[in-house]
């Protein structure tokens, strides 16, 4: 994947940049919810002016380097990404990202911020690895289409927006061998059922912008899925779609600062034992004939304070 990655970006590597400045930006995100979850990041993104032209489709047009640092209570990670911008409604993306994490209990419960899930003797899930104990690595490439209303109909209030995000990934854990479950930061719920392969991550973001206090409310569905192939994973529901919806009113409170809240809801699977709850995600059995319903997920804030 890096190799993909490294020769993809080589032919624009090697056109000149067009003499202009490069523009640099600094931002803090701090991201919060309920049920708890924290991680705080510090964003550095630099714009770089690539064969733009006249027209209003690609004046703008630019490379942008994004290298971001985050940590949360049980876990510690770098990014980077490269967003090229051909075209005023596509955007073509790819990216790495590598980290770790520790183990605590909190409020009496154990946050697995890295580690091995497995089954035990009882057919329940088992922690298995020390804080530290490898390194989670991945690898992405996506496109995404955007449009603005306001593009063709200018008007500070015509600010109707529609983005759609589609990406490859491949996600992989050092200390995992082929076909191991491994967690990282906890899972938010679908705690460790993750493997070293490719994965799908889509969403579609549609939303209205004004020039008030709230300057945005938008509609955001999420889609995830593992590409991989465990032996037996229809049984236990692998090969199923995850998807959040999640509602979001974005406040500008000052040219500094941004507030998001977001309400959000996932499809949850359901299984036949009346006791899934107890036992090792593989050996739950999905109900086929109903195999998914939507549930309350969080409410989440995030807070940009721009540099």
């Amino acid at each position: 994947m890096k190799r993909i990655v490294f020769f993809l970006l080589l032919p624009l590597i090697a056109q000149p940049v067009i003499a202009q400045e490069i523009t640099s930006s600094s931002e803090f995100l701090l991201r919060a919810a309920f049920p708890p979850a924290l991680k705080l990041s510090f964003i550095q993104r630099y714009k770089i002016p690539f064969l733009q032209g006249e027209e209003p489709l690609t004046q703008d047009n630019n490379i942008c380097l994004v290298l971001t640092a985050e940590i949360s209570p049980i876990s510690i990670d770098t990014a980077t990404e490269a967003i090229w911008t051909p075209v005023a409604f596509f955007q073509f993306i790819t990216g790495g990202t590598i980290g770790s994490g520790w183990n605590i209990k909190l409020f009496g419960n154990d946050m697995y911020g890295i580690g091995i899930n497995r089954s035990d003797a009882e057919s329940k899930p088992e922690h298995s690895g020390n804080s530290f104990g490898g390194l989670l690595w991945k690898a992405q490439i996506g496109a995404a289409l955007q449009a603005d209303l306001a593009a063709v109909f200018p008007g500070e209030w015509n600010h109707v927006v529609a983005r759609s995000y589609h990406e490859i990934n491949y996600r992989g854990y050092t200390a995992a061998a082929k076909g191991e479950s491994w967690y990282y930061e906890n899972d938010s719920g679908y705690q460790g059922e993750n493997c070293n392969g490719y994965n799908y991550y889509g969403n579609l973001l549609i939303g209205y912008k004004m020039p008030i206090f709230l300057n945005m409310v938008a509609l955001l569905a999420e889609a995830d899925l593992y590409l991989y192939d465990t032996p037996g994973r229809a049984k236990w529901g692998d090969d199923i779609i995850r998807w959040t919806y999640s509602l979001i009113l974005n406040f500008t409170v000052t040219k500094n600062i941004d507030i998001a809240v977001l309400t959000q809801f996932w499809t949850r699977r359901n299984f036949i034992e009346p006791n899934w709850k107890d036992l090792y995600y593989r050996n739950r059995t999905v109900n086929t004939s109903n195999p998914t319903h939507l549930e309350f997920y969080r409410i989440g804030i995030a807070m940009i304070y721009r540099l």
